[in-house]
C-alpha cells in the first residue's frame, strides 16, 4: 500500500500526521511544494518541507502552525539591533536546519538528499520528496502592477494586499525529482492535500511531467455528468475551503482575487480533470450536487483537523476512496 500526497504546508502537514497514524509511515510519501523556498541571510529556507518535517516529528509549534515548539528568537533580536532584515522571523533552533541544508547544498547534495537526511535526524519515517531539486519561485503580481516574491507577499506584507495573478518562475524547466515522480506513478492512492490550490498545489502540478503523471494514473469512479466527462484518474482531493473560508492563510481571498469561487465548488473546478473524488467538510454538504455535476464523486466528512483522530479518519476515508476496487 502506497499513499502519496501532493502537499503544501500547514494543512498538508496535519493531513500527513493523520496518514502516518492510519498507515505504515513507510508507505506514506508527500510530494512537497518548493516554490515558496527562499534564500535569506545566505541560507536556503524551505517553509513547506520544514512544516511537514516538524509536524511529523511532533515538534511543530501548535499555536503558530509553523516553526518549532519552545522556540527562541535571540538571533533575530541581534539582527534587529544591526538594522538587518528581520521581517521573516527564523527561530534559533530553526536556524540550525537552514544552516545544515545550505551547507549540504553547497557541498553538492540535492534538495531531495538533504531533505531525507533532515527527516532521518528527526525520526520521520514517512518520505518527504521535494517536487523538484531545481529552483522554482512563486511570483505574485499585486493589483498595483508590482510583482514581488511570495514571501514578500505572505510574510512581509502579511498577505494584506490584493493580487491579480501568480506565476511560477522556473517550473516549466524544472525536472521532477525521481522520488516524487515514482511516488505518483506507483501510489495506490494519490491525494491532493487541503492546501492552497493557487500557490501550494499549482506549483507542484506546474513542474515538468508532474501533472501528466497525475493525469495518467488509472481511472476511477465518479457519476457521469451530461455530457459525460472523460474518465478521471482515481485520485482524491480534499478541499481546504470550509464554509467559504480558508482555515488558515489567505486561500479564500486569493481565489476570489484571481477571479475564482472561494468555495468547495471553486476548488472542485480547479481539480475536476485530475481527480475522481472530492472530499468536503460536512458543513458544505449542500454543495455536493453542484460538484457531482462536474462529474466527481463527493464524500462529506469532518475535515477540520483540530481534534484528535480527525486527520487519521480523513486519511482513511481518502485512501478508501482512491484505492483500486
Amino acid at each position: 500500500m502506497k499513499h502519496t500526497v501532493l502537499s503544501g504546508g500547514v494543512g498538508a502537514a496535519r493531513y500527513l500526521k493523520g496518514a502516518v497514524e492510519a498507515f505504515d509511515p513507510a508507505d506514506v510519501t508527500a510530494v512537497v511544494n518548493v516554490a515558496d523556498d527562499v534564500t535569506l541571510h545566505g541560507l536556503r529556507v524551505c517553509p513547506d518541507l520544514d512544516t511537514c518535517t516538524y509536524t511529523l516529528a511532533g515538534a511543530i509549534d501548535p499555536q503558530r502552525g509553523w516553526g518549532l515548539v519552545d522556540e527562541s528568537f535571540k538571533a533575530m533580536a541581534a539582527l534587529r539591533r544591526y538594522g538587518g532584515l528581520d521581517w521573516f522571523s527564523l527561530g534559533d533552533q530553526d536556524l540550525g536546519t537552514h544552516l545544515y541544508r545550505t551547507q549540504r547544498l553547497i557541498e553538492g547534495a540535492t534538495l531531495t538528499e538533504v531533505t531525507s537526511e533532515i527527516c532521518d535526524a528527526w525520526g520521520v519515517r514517512a518520505t518527504l520528496a521535494p517536487v523538484s531539486d531545481d529552483p522554482i519561485e512563486t511570483r505574485v503580481t499585486l493589483r498595483t502592477g508590482e510583482e514581488i516574491g511570495f514571501q514578500d507577499y505572505f510574510v512581509r506584507l502579511a498577505h494584506s494586499v490584493e493580487i491579480s495573478s501568480v506565476r511560477f518562475v522556473g517550473a516549466e524547466q524544472a525536472r521532477p525529482s525521481a522520488v516524487a515522480l515514482e511516488a505518483i506513478e506507483s501510489a495506490e492512492t494519490l491525494v491532493i492535500a487541503p492546501s492552497n490550490p493557487a500557490v501550494s498545489i499549482q506549483p507542484v502540478l506546474a513542474v515538468g511531467a508532474i501533472e501528466a503523471a497525475v493525469r495518467a494514473r488509472p481511472p476511477g469512479g465518479g457519476p457521469p455528468a451530461p455530457p459525460a466527462p472523460p474518465r478521471r484518474s482515481r485520485n482524491v482531493a480534499v478541499s481546504p475551503i470550509v464554509g467559504g473560508k480558508a482555515l488558515k492563510g489567505p486561500a479564500d481571498r486569493m481565489l476570489r482575487e484571481l477571479g475564482e469561487q472561494a468555495t468547495v465548488v471553486g476548488v472542485a473546478r480547479r481539480y475536476q480533470d485530475l481527480v475522481a473524488t472530492m472530499v468536503i467538510d460536512e458543513t458544505d454538504t449542500e454543495s455536493a450536487g453542484e460538484i457531482e455535476k462536474l462529474g466527481m464523486r463527493v464524500i462529506a466528512v469532518p475535515t477540520v483537523m483540530s481534534e484528535p483522530g480527525v486527520a487519521q479518519a480523513l486519511a482513511e476515508t481518502c485512501h478508501q476512496a482512491g484505492a483500486p476496487r
